[in-house]
């Protein structure tokens, strides 16, 4: 990302710190942040690995390839920074095998169909590794790349979050875009559409806000398909770094969720 004076800054680096500012601003999402925090060490050598290896982007192979480059560590860091029932479940299914299965399963569009464990194990080991192969990863991914665009056109994975960036023009509306759940790459989007079923009518889309504790965060819900996401906006906070800021909302998806709403994907962690 790039911040005022058109200084590119490492996106490791960058959510390191922003994963370390928002615990201190946030201490209630104190576990999930810290194991966000353990994990992005893992994920930048992933990364940086798969950039030099450039391993092949054939679905099967890329599977192994994650699942035995970057799964054991994933294991490891989470057995032990992660919460009790999460070391436990991360341990069973490590030693139950077949990983590259589970790893092919979100890589194939089941994900969300799959075991909350196995979903999170799939993602986080996935996610780097298809953030380096960038356009590359698509032939690896199944999913839909429809017209509407509520899916990612490089992967066809579902919007993790959307955020919005100063236009650099005053007479310019901001663009909105959306943030893939697999492959990390963003598309812009109609601002006044919903993401899940493409609702275009105002009054049946709403927004949820808590600006005291989150100003530059909000809820954009559905009522017609009774969907939600994560909105960041970083002309609120041009410090923010949505997939590390959506993770301290979590007051956000309570909020949403208690309305009957239920998130388009849930998070990196499978919260919300």
């Amino acid at each position: 990302m790039t911040h005022a004076g058109l200084v590119a800054v490492d996106p490791w680096t960058e959510r390191r710190e922003r994963a370390a500012a928002l615990l201190a601003r946030y201490p209630f999402a104190g576990d999930v942040l810290r194991l966000y925090a353990a994990l992005v060490p893992v994920q930048e050598r992933a990364f940086r690995s798969a950039r030099d290896d450039a391993p092949p982007a054939d679905a099967p192979q890329l599977a192994s390839y994650i699942a035995e480059r970057v799964l054991p560590p994933v294991v490891d860091v989470t057995a032990a920074h992660g919460p009790h029932r999460l070391k436990e479940a991360v341990r069973e299914r490590f030693a139950a095998g077949r990983l590259a299965d589970l790893v092919a399963r979100w890589l194939g569009g089941g994900g969300e169909d799959q075991p909350a464990i196995e979903r999170y194990l799939a993602r986080v080991s996935a996610a780097p590794v298809l953030e380096a192969l960038g356009a590359a990863a698509g032939r690896a991914c199944r999913g839909p790349r429809d017209a509407r665009g509520a899916h990612c056109p490089v992967c066809g994975g579902l919007p993790q979050l959307a955020y919005v960036e100063p236009s650099g023009d005053d007479l310019v509306t901001a663009p909105r875009r959306l943030l893939c759940s697999r492959c990390g790459s963003a598309w812009v989007f109609p601002r006044l559409t919903c993401a899940a079923c493409g609702e275009t009518a105002a009054s049946r889309l709403g927004i949820f806000a808590e600006t005291e504790r989150f100003p530059h965060i909000r809820v954009d819900g559905c009522g017609t398909c009774d969907r939600y996401l994560v909105t960041v906006d970083l002309r609120k906070d041009p410090d923010a770094v949505p997939i590390v800021d959506e993770l301290a909302a979590l007051p956000l998806d309570l909020y949403a969720q208690e309305r009957g709403m239920v998130k388009i994907t849930a998070n990196m962690m499978g919260m919300g």
